[in-house]
């Protein structure tokens, strides 16, 4: 049975229901040319598979619902949404939210066993079958996690405590949320800071406190759009001026190199030797310096000076620590 033909049987059902029909197996399978036996199997489907509340009117020979404020669930779902949707889910396994997972999780099952009446599929199934790993990120407070998110989809400020490696310092802030960005597995928060009255990018692994506050924050009018501020840098990392980098990788690691998206706006150059060029605009070296070394001999910077000096103090500092 087709899914679309079992929806019109189950519209039909519960249009009925919904005007006070009191329809029965008899109605459904003479509507439907259908036997008795098919029919009843739809009423049954409907009762415990998609948790109709039906319950019969043995005065008016037919069905009723015990709760009338009771609508039928989105049943247009074919496979392919579901496997889309299903991936969806596995992809979100990053989320540093237990809760969340768990309810994304129990609606993808619901849906599935509504759809799935010949059992081809299943949720564990696809949790068995699909998963997403992430290696060297930054471990999140889950419920910093949740009144980020929480903050952001409601447009509230935060007070928080916010910590960076590179002054070794600590600051309070009121940040208002503007955007929640994962990164490499890390999840970061692009957000107006009213310390710095500017658009700031805040690493949620270095959130040290956190609660919601009342204060208002109003937004300058020559605020950038977000995309546009993530863009301008490599990564998410903060910087000033963007600089055009020019990186030369050998031929033995071109082939792997191309297949990577380092940025969006990106231009590779195949060489005559097998070598291959990846251009794209950087604001902030820190990062970007030690992607480079994770290279090692493979790669080479041809521009600009400022960087490829500072891979060489970096390969001379590490080279001291050897000797």
């Amino acid at each position: 049975m087709s899914g679309k033909l079992q929806f019109e049987r189950f519209f039909w059902f519960h249009k009925y229901i919904k005007a006070e029909k009191y329809p029965n197996a008899k109605d459904l399978a003479g509507h439907f040319e259908i036997s008795h036996r098919t029919a009843q199997r739809t009423i049954e489907f409907m009762r415990d598979r998609i948790q109709a509340p039906l319950e019969y009117n043995y005065h008016n020979k037919g069905f009723y619902y015990s709760d009338k404020t009771y609508e039928l669930p989105s049943l247009w779902f074919n496979e392919d949404n579901v496997v889309a949707l299903s991936l969806a889910v596995r992809l979100a396994s990053s989320i540093p939210d237990i809760d969340t997972k768990n309810k994304l999780c129990t609606l993808l099952e619901e849906i599935i066993n509504r759809q799935s009446t010949d059992g081809k599929m299943s949720f564990r199934d696809i949790s068995d079958k699909i998963s997403v790993k992430n290696i060297e990120y930054s471990r999140v407070n889950e419920q910093y996690y949740t009144a980020v998110v929480t903050s952001l989809l409601q447009k509230r400020p935060l007070q928080i405590s916010y910590y960076s490696p590179h002054t070794k310092k600590g600051t309070d802030r009121t940040i208002l949320p503007l955007h929640l960005i994962q990164y490499m597995g890390s999840w970061h928060v692009i957000a107006f800071c009213t310390l710095r009255n500017a658009m700031r990018d805040f690493a949620l692994s270095r959130i040290k406190s956190i609660k919601s506050t009342d204060i208002k924050v109003l937004l300058p009018d020559n605020l950038p759009p977000v995309k546009e501020f993530t863009r301008k840098h490599f990564g998410i990392i903060q910087g000033g001026k963007t600089q055009k980098v020019c990186l030369q990788f050998t031929p033995a690691v071109a082939a792997w190199i191309e297949e990577q998206i380092w940025h969006p706006d990106q231009k590779t150059t195949q060489k005559k030797d097998g070598s291959l060029q990846l251009s794209f605009p950087a604001g902030d070296f820190k990062e970007l310096v030690k992607r480079i070394l994770s290279h090692g001999a493979d790669v080479k910077v041809i521009s600009p000076k400022e960087l490829k000096r500072a891979v060489i103090d970096e390969i001379e500092k590490m080279n001291t620590i050897y000797k």
